[in-house]
């Protein structure tokens, strides 16, 4: 009696592309969906899998370091090209030789599940490819200029997701004879003359392509949200002027305040909330000191940086509080306009930002009128 072992597969996580669609400011792959990253969450479930013997990840040239994790999951990173369909050969002609079949996921897609790699393997054993889809339910149209032109029959038509599973020597000859930019890995499968097998999908294996599929992919996948608080604090003394910079407007005052910048306790306590937030250090660590760069610079630039840093890491800051502590000037003429100003800089809707103020009841340095000082609280969300 004899045996036949199973083909060995490997895997092709897609994550090259730029799109910036979905918001954050960065590529929707790296954006932070619950707890880590979008990539990160078929990454994970790729290098879990018991029948997967290697995954590659490709990633834009760019971003050879934007997952760190990669390396603790085992996955080997690759650089891609200037299209899809260079970035995916790029992932095939790493694996060549090391696998029979492959699968190629794209990693904007973090729902996928066990089950569904298990069915593209197993339909590999009966044709060249196989690939998820889910069957189209919904009535379709066809529209110009904003208007209903007519229908259209939606027998026979499947909404195609990934991973698109293939005969590793079939699919990477398909794509080195492929002189036209597809769609998805089963076009070129097909221009290739290759059959390819329909497997059930999932809804929670949705592709996220604008801002408002990170809610719809949390609500699917039951992923909570990342909510980060952080606070910050600053103090300024009196010195030489006629005017004081607070939450980036400025106050006409007996004194001024010292300080190496312009000496907006404001500004300065919210960007190190925000940093504080982030777990990112403070305005010093960013910005030092003892760097004549930064000698009477306007604090916006540090609370533009701070936000900027907070989109960056797949944050978006949901509110900013200051409290502005002092017995003169008085704040409440100019509370709206300094709201107003902070809502600019930090790129955000005014109706998040709460400016207002306090004295100490004539107790301490801030009711000797020795200074001002502010304390800030930022509250960010991931996604």
């Amino acid at each position: 009696m004899t045996s036949t072992a199973s083909p060995v597969t490997a895997a092709v996580l897609v994550a090259a592309g730029r799109g910036l669609r979905a918001g954050g400011g960065v590529p929707k792959q790296w954006r932070l969906l619950g707890d880590r990253p979008v990539a990160a969450h078929s990454a994970q479930l790729l290098a879990d899998h018991p029948r997967l013997s290697r995954v590659v990840l490709v990633v834009h040239p760019d971003d050879l370091e934007a997952a760190p994790w990669a390396t603790d999951l085992g996955l080997e990173i690759v650089p891609g090209g200037d299209s899809r369909s260079a970035s995916v050969r790029a992932g095939l002609e790493a694996l060549e030789g090391q696998a029979q079949n492959v699968l190629i996921h794209d990693a904007a897609r973090p729902g996928l599940t066990a089950e569904i790699v298990d069915a593209v393997i197993d339909a590999l054993e009966t044709a060249p490819g196989a690939a998820p889809a889910l069957a189209v339910t919904d009535a379709l149209w066809r529209g110009t200029e904003g208007r209903v032109a007519g229908v259209q029959a939606r027998d026979g038509l499947w909404r195609a997701q990934t991973p698109q599973g293939f005969h590793l020597e079939a699919i990477l000859a398909a794509h080195r004879a492929a002189t036209t930019q597809a769609a998805d890995d089963v076009e070129v499968a097909l221009a290739s003359g290759l059959e390819v097998a329909i497997v059930p999908g999932d809804e929670r294996n949705r592709k996220i392509t604008e801002a408002a599929d990170f809610e719809l992919a949390r609500q699917l996948m039951g992923s909570g949200m990342d909510i980060r608080t952080g606070n910050g604090f600053d103090v300024h003394r009196f010195g030489d002027g006629d005017r004081v910079v607070l939450c980036g407007v400025a106050v006409p005052h007996a004194r001024g305040l010292a300080g190496h910048s312009d000496a907006d306790v404001g500004l300065h306590a919210l960007s190190d909330a925000i940093y504080g937030a982030l777990a990112a250090g403070d305005i010093g660590q960013h910005f030092p000191p003892s760097d004549p760069t930064w000698k009477g610079a306007e604090s916006r630039i540090f609370l533009s940086h701070a936000a900027d840093l907070a989109r960056e890491r797949g944050f978006a800051i949901t509110h900013l509080d200051c409290t502005l502590i002092c017995e003169q000037p008085k704040i409440g003429p100019h509370a709206e306009t300094m709201r107003g100003r902070v809502a600019e800089i930090a790129g955000i809707d005014m109706e998040r930002v709460s400016v207002k103020a306090t004295t100490s009841e004539r107790l301490g340095f801030t009711g000797r009128e020795e200074g001002i000082a502010a304390l800030a609280t930022a509250t960010l969300v991931a996604g």
